[in-house]
């Protein structure tokens, strides 16, 4: 449906400027005169270029550069202390666009500058790039738009991107050594089995030794190199064919319920994940709350940033039980994905009145037992891979050598 910026007086002969979606320019016009205003000037807002390729799911901002969670909180930062000091919607965003290092984020918010001085709103200018601003944060915008509050959305906006890139930090880097000991252990491995074991073998079998005389290490060993040497387009084949199958698999909806699920269970990362939802959950729905958003819409939001299917189901059918004028915390509690403590807690934030207060410890204890969980399982990955490596490549070279050991007892004999 397009867009129309319309001019029209009231019957006050007072002049109103603003913008509104209609099926047509004469739709419009008669339901303006409904409303008992004579509209002056009628025209259809046209879409950028760009805002339609940020609606693909294909697009990448200048020259393939996304815009990050860390670009998207100083953005948020800045735009809230200028709006806060006074400074107009327009000159801020011009502002912003000639600060940003971000090809792709300095393209955005050009364009949502020209949409704002068409007479658009910040929220629906930011609506139209889903995939950098989320839900959460046009929700946020449109909040405070409404109650004349949006610098402290901002502000609140800017304290929950910087939250959550801090958490993704703490994991990616508490991640970093353990990914890389995997890296080399590969390459070693590798190196050892395509590399040095046919040279050792070939050795030997110039020496006068048949592949029967080989001890059983040496042989199991001999065979994986084999496979390896003369197969190794299908190793590749197999893991780049599973890396697409998982991928197109969680594109699907029931492919996706499934994986979640399995992230949830899983052994040692399964309670990791659920943590981190539940604290996903807890600050989100604290910061829209505080902004003054409907608690309805809240959990809407809500469910789309969790990042788990499972977990947004129960927060969905949640939202329709209070939708019937149930509790927060009961149908919470019925869906069994949330753990005592925070429904304990909600329940008192909905009895005191001070549910976004409440559900901010919430979020601030689980991001502690968050990166209490990474620092244990990154404590107890490391030597548990040491010893995997270890007897890995023990195991090879006890198996190369074993051969060589008979060879010098036959030479001395």
């Amino acid at each position: 449906m397009p867009t129309f910026a319309y001019t029209a007086k009231d019957k006050m002969g007072q002049e109103v400027q603003k913008t509104q979606d209609a099926s047509s320019k004469e739709a419009l016009i008669k339901s303006l005169r409904d409303q008992g205003l004579f509209p002056t000037s009628v025209e259809e807002q046209k879409t950028s270029a760009l805002a339609k390729k940020a609606a693909g799911k294909s697009f990448k901002f200048g020259f393939g550069k996304r815009v990050g969670l860390k670009d998207l909180s100083i953005f948020c930062r800045q735009f809230a202390t200028m709006i806060n000091a006074g400074v107009s919607l327009v000159r801020c965003l011009d502002v912003l666009e000639q600060q940003t290092s971000n090809v792709g984020l300095k393209e955005i918010i050009r364009d949502i500058q020209m949409e704002v001085e068409g007479g658009a709103t910040l929220s629906k200018s930011m609506a139209k790039y889903p995939r950098v601003f989320s839900e959460l944060a046009v929700g946020l915008v449109r909040a405070g738009e409404v109650g004349g509050v949006l610098d402290d959305t901002l502000e609140r906006l800017a304290v929950f991107l910087e939250k959550d890139l801090e958490l993704r930090q703490k994991i990616k880097s508490a991640m970093t050594y353990p990914v890389l000991v995997l890296i080399v252990a590969v390459a070693i491995v590798s190196f050892l089995v395509m590399f040095i074991l046919p040279k050792f073998m070939a050795l030997f079998l110039e020496l006068g030794m048949e592949e029967s005389d080989f001890p059983a290490p040496t042989r199991i060993l001999m065979q994986i190199s084999n496979f390896a040497l003369s197969k190794w387009y299908l190793m590749i084949g197999i893991v780049v064919g599973l890396w697409i199958a998982i991928g197109r698999i969680k594109r699907t909806k029931t492919g996706k319920r499934y994986y979640d699920t399995i992230t949830l269970k899983v052994p040692v990362f399964g309670p990791l994940n659920h943590k981190i939802a539940v604290s996903r959950f807890a600050r989100t729905l604290s910061t829209l709350l505080s902004s003054g958003v409907p608690i309805l819409q809240a959990f809407e939001t809500v469910a789309g940033t969790v990042a788990n299917d499972v977990i947004a189901d129960a927060i969905l059918l949640s939202r329709a039980s209070i939708r019937e004028g149930d509790t927060i915390a009961d149908p919470l509690a019925e869906s069994k994905m949330f753990p005592p403590m925070v429904v304990q807690m909600i329940t008192i934030g909905e009895e005191t009145g001070q549910l976004d207060s409440m559900l901010e410890k919430v979020a601030v204890f689980y991001e502690r037992e968050v990166d209490a969980a990474v620092e244990s399982l990154t404590a107890a990955i490391e030597p548990i891979m040491i010893v995997v490596l270890g007897f890995i490549v023990g195991f090879i070279v006890i198996a190369m050598f074993l051969p060589l050991i008979g060879v010098i007892q036959n030479l001395s004999q």
